[in-house]
């Protein structure tokens, strides 16, 4: 029995230790699970963890994370950069219009949503090859030859300006002449051309032995004498220096405008003295004006008619007119009217006639403009402009012509009508007291101040920062275009600002002169081009320019289409851009990505030769350079 029992607690007793094991493993499995457990609920922030799993394989809701810290505090500075890439916070914010913001905004969003849509749709336009014009077309003006609609309606007998509609524009490149070379270079091209770039033989008929013009060695030679000028063109200048000292060319007189100019001797001699001039003669001297530019003398088709030129008030330091073919006294002198409208304050009217022509007309008509007589010799006669209205003001009531209401607008140009009122002068000023040349060149003028912008005391940052950013763009295109060994004479920025292209290539002495077109889409800034010592006109680019074909070496368009687009066909531009490239010239074009990808096609179906470039804010800018080569 006792041994019974002893078995009994023996193998009781060896049983124990295997049930504590049992026991302590399970225990140890738990803690072990529910350790693991926690862990997986606060995974650590790593590539390995983020594909990890224990035992679930649905993805479990991380419990919310503390919130971030705040963001440092960024400080914002507003102002605008000045002439030395410096942010200046001196400039002053005019009225805030809350319907103007408003509208500004609701026009972005629908322009951004527009863009938006369109981008998508946008193809690449497929332009065909154009073709040739035919040979009859090869000095065609398409404003003043318009064979449909041109008339003689102004009562000089001239025409007028009439464009063709639309869809009947130049839709060809026009050919140019047989036996056509590059133009000869300035200075030398002053006194010789090629014949066979201007082939008009009745120029030399009519002119030969008169006025110092002759055909030599398959040239054309100007000696710079004529009916004009008996004894040369620098003894006539010196003659009106003399007469009055105070006309010192170069410096007081920078700008002139010369009437009825024939072949420009008169411009011509005076690039010689810091003068720049703008010749202009009627559509029937059209081959005259082309003779003019392809010398390298700035010159356009116009004339004074029913219609203002397309010029500023106050453009001219001097204006003559040397048998220029105007009848001043016609019609209680209107267009003497306009003349005093686009002489400068204190500026010089220069007139020289044949004796008795129009003059006992023209003494009186001048003493009622209030216009000084400071000297006449000869044939020549020289007025001067006042400074000021008081001498109008002083008047008596009856004196005609009358002063022009106070709300006239003596810049508003583009086909508006010429009146027969005489436009009053600023009370403040602005326009007579510029500085001489070469300073007025940088001198930010008073009439900068006169533009309607939405800045004021900004404006003068404004000006020089724009002509530093064109320094720089004329710059780059020397360094990298060699622009000033390319024969470049006549240069045309098609949409000017302030003048600070041309500006700029003067600073760097390259013997070029600019036609600076401000077009009718954007603000007037001619008054600041002129008196900046720059010339200058108005022009709307859904119509071709008046100027013959083959005038101009270099075509400077920055941001044009892009805003032209909306109400041009930028193709008809470029077709006028063929015409008015003179063989060998070249168009530099900066703009959006995708109106440039359009030009590019435009410009290869006229046969053009182009390249693009980065824009000087890198690859990712949307904004690139086209060049074109019209190539001989």
């Amino acid at each position: 029995m006792f041994t019974s029992s002893s078995s009994t607690l023996i193998s009781t007793t060896a049983a124990a230790p295997t049930l504590v094991k049992i026991v302590a493993f399970s225990l140890l499995s738990f803690a072990i699970f529910s350790l693991v457990k926690h862990v997986s609920e606060f995974p650590t922030p790593t590539t390995q963890n983020q594909h990890l799993s224990f035992f679930n394989s649905t993805a479990t809701t991380a419990p919310s994370s503390p919130p971030p810290p705040p963001p440092a505090v960024v400080l914002e500075r507003t102002g605008i950069i000045n002439e030395f890439g410096v942010m200046t916070d001196d400039f002053e914010v005019g009225e805030f219009d809350e319907g103007l913001i408003q509208s500004v905004v609701v026009n972005l969003n629908s322009s951004d949503e527009k863009e938006k849509g369109e981008s998508s749709e946008r193809k690449a336009i497929n332009v065909e090859k154009f073709r040739v014009c035919d040979e009859s077309m090869i000095d065609y003006i398409p404003c003043l030859e318009n064979v449909d609609a041109i008339s003689r309606v102004n009562s000089s007998g001239k025409y007028e300006r009439n464009c063709p509609k639309n869809g009947k524009g130049l839709d060809c490149l026009l050919p140019w002449p047989k036996g056509y070379k590059l133009h000869i270079p300035w200075p030398k091209s002053r006194d010789e051309v090629w014949f066979n770039n201007v082939p008009h033989t009745h120029l030399l008929e009519d002119k030969g032995g008169q006025n110092g013009v002759s055909r030599k060695d398959g040239k054309i030679i100007f000696s710079g004498e004529g009916p004009q000028f008996i004894r040369g063109a620098d003894r006539y200048l010196d003659q009106i220096s003399k007469m009055v000292p105070e006309i010192t060319f170069g410096q007081r007189i920078r700008v002139a405008l010369d009437i009825g100019s024939g072949i420009a001797n008169f411009g011509a001699y005076l690039m010689g003295r810091n003068v720049t001039t703008l010749s202009i003669a009627q559509n029937d001297f059209g081959k005259q004006i082309q003779l003019a530019l392809e010398r390298g003398v700035p010159a356009m088709i116009a004339t004074f008619g029913t219609r203002r030129l397309p010029c500023p008030s106050q453009a001219f330091d001097l204006i003559h007119c040397s048998r220029c073919g105007v009848n001043w006294t016609l019609n209680d002198g209107i267009l003497l009217l306009e003349a005093n409208r686009l002489l400068r304050a204190g500026g010089y009217f220069v007139w020289e006639a044949q004796p008795e022509e129009q003059w006992r007309e023209m003494e009186d008509l001048t003493s009622n403009l209030c216009w000084n007589l400071i000297n006449k010799e000869g044939y020549i006669a020289i007025w001067q402009k006042p400074l000021n209205n008081s001498c109008y003001l002083n008047r008596n009531r009856d004196v005609k012509p009358p002063l022009c209401d106070t709300n006239d607008d003596p810049d508003d140009i583009w086909n508006a009508n010429v009146k027969a009122c005489i436009t009053r002068l600023p009370e403040n000023g602005y326009g007579a007291n510029i500085t001489d040349w070469p300073a007025r060149l940088h001198s930010p003028p008073d009439r900068l101040f006169s533009i309607q912008m939405d800045a004021y005391k900004s404006r003068k940052e404004l000006y020089k920062a724009d002509s530093k950013y064109q320094n720089d763009i004329v710059k780059g295109y020397i360094g990298a275009f060699h622009v000033q060994d390319q024969n470049i004479r006549n240069v045309m920025d098609m949409k000017a600002g302030y003048g600070g292209f041309a500006a700029a290539f003067l600073d760097f002495q390259v013997n070029n002169w600019v036609m600076n077109v401000v077009p009718i889409s954007g603000t007037n800034t001619l008054p600041v081009i002129y008196d900046r010592g720059l010339i200058g006109v108005m022009h709307d680019w859904c119509e071709p320019f008046d100027t013959p074909p083959r005038t101009y070496d270099l075509l400077n368009a920055v941001g044009l289409f892009s805003v032209e687009q909306k109400r041009c066909n930028i193709t008809n531009i470029m077709l006028e851009m063929n015409r008015i490239l003179r063989p060998g010239g070249r168009a530099y074009i900066r703009d959006i990505t995708s109106v440039i990808n359009d030009l590019r096609e435009i410009a290869n179906a006229m046969g053009w030769v182009t390249f693009m470039f980065d824009s000087g804010e890198g690859p990712h800018s949307n904004w690139k350079l086209i060049t074109c080569e019209k190539r001989l």
